[in-house]
């Protein structure tokens, strides 16, 4: 009796620790008979408990089939039968996150919209200009600058860093123009700016003029390159308003089941490409980002696919650059994934560390994906500006064939390339 009872006390503070709570009712009583029978210790209920909460999102079946399937409950419970259970289930959920994603016929569920908030404005003196978060010696890196006139996203993407970093609101700031104007440029030198960092760039139009404002700076200085990155269709601002030359709209690609499955609220594929086809019939430079390319039955053909589209349907004097690169998390996002608790496979796949701490797939997956894409851009290849993301040198090496000697000798050819094809000329 005193053993039941001492046990009771562990596992009510064991349960406020975890994300116990928020596992359907079938589940928790499960786990609270298996965790009585074997005495878990905190780590191994939080192992179990985790391990349900990620067989759920990855609709992967639930603990309580897996269990019943691989051990006897009926048995007397020993430390040698839990040890054994434990490194199943572990050996289980590696398995799992080793091989392909295979997402089914039916796609998962939407989720509620993540911000609920009304969009605000904002008059405070808080910068909107920094260089690119992990701009570093770490990776092959093209220094690009971000201006952060937006802040927070409605897309909710399973897989988006944004998540973490605001609360409900959407901030739009009031005083672009002038926080813009106080951005220091050197006439002599190449800027890269994206504005699609802390937000989509195009999701909220011109709303508080924030498309004048930066379309008017990228005007006043034809030595920078101004970059729209998003993955809506909402490209009425281009088509009837006349923008600089030295501006770029930018579209995030992915293969409908990754965009019906993680990509919530996003423009369809379709119709990504056919707002991509209106703005460059307005004459404006596009460009495509394949981040994040994901590694899931029927990969290859998806992404193949998209890029054989893209060669039929563009010419390459209209497009700028292309890059890839694939998931990558940090840990707060994992965490925050699975106190959503969400239907999404994104962190069904091997976790590694990269040179920045963050996590992201193993090596051999991403220049495997990345040489791929590479091969399937082969006829663009001399005529298009193409990039890795994100990655180190060696990664560049096997999947490309070349690496550049560092950031700067990056930056120079990205600029030389891509305004030299702004300006007509063949580079």
């Amino acid at each position: 009796m005193g053993k039941a009872v001492n046990y009771t006390v562990k596992f009510k503070s064991f349960k406020n620790k975890t994300l116990f709570e928020k596992l359907d009712n079938g589940q928790q009583k499960f786990i609270k008979e298996i965790s009585f029978k074997y005495r878990f210790t905190f780590q191994e209920f939080r192992q179990v408990v985790q391990a349900s909460r990620d067989l759920n999102m990855w609709g992967e079946g639930n603990i309580k089939s897996w269990w019943l399937e691989n051990s006897n409950l009926n048995k007397l419970s020993s430390s040698k039968e839990k040890k054994n259970i434990l490194i199943q289930l572990q050996d289980y959920l590696d398995q799992l996150r080793k091989q392909e994603k295979v997402y089914s016929d039916n796609s998962f569920f939407k989720p509620k919209y993540r911000q609920q908030n009304l969009i605000v404005s904002d008059d405070s003196d808080k910068t909107i200009h920094s260089k690119c978060p992990v701009a570093s010696e770490k990776t092959v890196c093209c220094n690009l600058h971000t201006i952060d006139a937006v802040e927070n996203c409605v897309f909710g993407c399973s897989y988006c860093t944004i998540q973490t970093f605001y609360g409900k609101d959407i901030l739009i700031q009031k005083n672009i123009k002038e926080k813009l104007n106080a951005i220091p440029i050197n006439p002599n030198r190449f800027y890269h700016f994206g504005t699609g960092q802390s937000s989509d760039s195009l999701a909220f139009g011109n709303r508080n003029r924030i498309l004048d404002a930066h379309c008017n700076f990228a005007a006043e200085h034809p030595n920078i390159l101004m970059e729209f990155k998003t993955k809506s269709n909402n490209i009425k601002y281009f088509l009837e308003t006349r923008t600089p030359e030295n501006i770029v709209c930018s579209w995030s690609l992915n293969t409908p089941v990754i965009i019906i499955n993680e990509e919530h609220f996003t423009a369809p594929l379709e119709e990504r490409i056919a707002s991509a086809r209106a703005v460059a019939d307005k004459g404006v430079k596009v460009a495509f980002h394949f981040h994040p390319l994901v590694w899931y039955e029927g990969w290859k053909e998806g992404y193949l696919e998209i890029a054989n589209r893209l060669m039929d349907e563009f010419d390459t004097q209209e497009v700028l650059f292309i890059s890839f690169g694939s998931i990558t998390l940090i840990k707060p996002v994992v965490q925050k994934i699975r106190n959503l608790g969400n239907p999404t496979k994104t962190l069904q796949m091997e976790l590694v560390k990269d040179p920045h701490g963050k996590l992201t797939y193993p090596d051999h997956i991403k220049t495997m994906m990345f040489k791929h894409m590479y091969k399937a851009f082969s006829t663009w290849q001399d005529k298009v500006f193409f990039y890795l993301c994100m990655e180190k040198a060696s990664i560049w090496e096997k999947s490309s064939g070349y690496v550049y000697a560092n950031n700067e000798e990056f930056e120079h050819d990205f600029g030389r390339r891509t305004m030299g094809k702004i300006a007509g000329k063949e580079v």
